[in-house]
């Protein structure tokens, strides 16, 4: 894997991975974003389906805690994830835990990091996690890491102890590595580490990059635990430490406003988890990403977008909030809710998507009510396909030095 870095702008970095895949044949633009996958797979999706999709990442993402109890089918194949499950043209980047699940706290030690699957919890030693490595021969790997979240933040112990047993799992898995126990063609991505600490983040940043990994994962700001300036300028300090040459990822940041506060801090590849929850909450993303002042490049029409509902408010007097739309952003639209059975306009109007294309909103409404699985096929491609061309308008954006007018368009959406 290559980094070329064609420009920095106020720190947003736009750039292009090349030499990916095994015939180092394959590359990719950032800022970008990964396929998410549940045991190798798009949620709802098939991979005929998925093709159809403008955009589509050529990194897909995959999981160690859903896949680590397949260890021995995998290596009785020998083949790989990317031919096990019907994508073999795709790059795969192994993460250690499912960034919509929340995991339970208290489990790891000097010695073991546990990760939960279907199964319930497995403890992984650097020798586990290496063997595994092995069977799934993912492109890339984030390395084995103690980064627990814990609601109301780490204390400076515990933080300090997340940074050192994290060293100390990067050196043993490197060393593993070496010995040839995992693929060479792999590459170990290591994870930053620390908490809310500023100076155990930046420990682990620098004593991390003095290792000969590919890349870096900022971990552990996923969720609501970490106050967002607080989380910011740690992310901007840790980034300011990454030498400029290997990609930045980040785990557990997906909504649009929060995806672009992180670039212009440096952040390059980010998860696409987030349509995943839209979807399963029986949303649509309908936020406009179109910064151009001409209004027949528009891919969207700003008066076509009703006024998301807000978090925590029913949209009908009738109907009491539930948990789902609490957890709703100012970046969607529910399909459950009454207003949309009679609307026969598309999800957004100009979106060329197959679900607009070929369905209204009241279509999908009738789905959701009749809890048909068709409504999770038909908002999962859209979801997609308007979170792919959004990173499409970011990088464009960052080629026209128009990137505040694009923020400014998002900040002005999430209010």
């Amino acid at each position: 894997m290559k980094l070329n870095l064609l420009k920095v702008v106020n720190g947003c970095r736009l750039g292009k991975l090349t030499n990916l895949g095994r015939n180092k044949d394959k590359s990719m633009e950032f800022p970008g974003c990964m396929l998410y996958t549940r045991t190798g797979s798009a949620p709802h999706l098939t991979y005929d389906i998925l093709q159809t999709i403008e955009d589509l990442p050529l990194v897909a993402q995959i999981t160690l805690s859903t896949l680590a109890e397949y260890q021995e089918v995998l290596e009785d194949y020998k083949q790989g994830i990317g031919k096990f499950v019907g994508m073999p043209d795709s790059v795969f980047y192994c993460s250690l835990q499912d960034p919509v699940t929340t995991c339970p706290t208290g489990f790891n030690t000097n010695k073991t990091v546990s990760v939960w699957g279907g199964g319930g919890r497995l403890e992984m030693t650097p020798l586990k996690f290496i063997s595994i490595q092995h069977a799934l021969q993912a492109d890339w790997f984030q390395c084995l890491s103690d980064g627990e979240v814990v609601p109301g933040g780490n204390s400076r112990k515990r933080a300090k102890k997340s940074v050192d047993r994290s060293l100390v799992f990067l050196d043993e898995c490197l060393r593993l590595q070496e010995a040839s126990l995992v693929p060479k063609k792999s590459v170990m991505i290591g994870a930053i580490e620390g908490g809310e600490v500023p100076e155990e983040r930046l420990r682990s940043a620098r004593e991390t990059a003095t290792r000969p990994v590919g890349g870096f994962v900022l971990n552990g700001f996923q969720g609501d635990v970490m106050d967002k300036n607080n989380r910011l300028k740690l992310i901007a300090a840790v980034t300011g430490e990454l030498p400029e040459d290997k990609p930045r990822l980040i785990h557990g940041v997906g909504k649009p406003d929060e995806v672009l506060e992180c670039v212009e801090r440096g952040v390059d590849l980010f998860e696409s988890c987030f349509p995943y929850q839209v979807t399963e909450r029986g949303c649509a993303l309908s936020f406009n990403y179109n910064y151009q002042l001409n209004p027949e490049t528009a891919v969207l029409d700003p008066s076509e977008i009703p006024e998301p509902e807000k978090n925590g408010e029913s949209p009908d007097d009738n109907e009491e909030p539930d948990q789902d739309r609490l957890q709703m952003t100012a970046f969607e639209i529910s399909l459950s809710t009454k207003r949309y059975q009679d609307d026969f306009r598309p999800l957004i109007q100009g979106c060329h998507c197959y679900s607009c294309r070929n369905h209204t909103r009241a279509y999908i409404h009738h789905l959701l009510t009749s809890n048909e699985l068709l409504a999770e096929i038909l908002l999962m491609i859209h979801n997609f396909q308007h979170y792919f061309g959004f990173f499409h308008a970011i990088r464009q954006a960052l080629k026209d030095s128009q990137l505040p007018q694009l923020k400014d368009l998002i900040n002005k959406q999430s209010l």
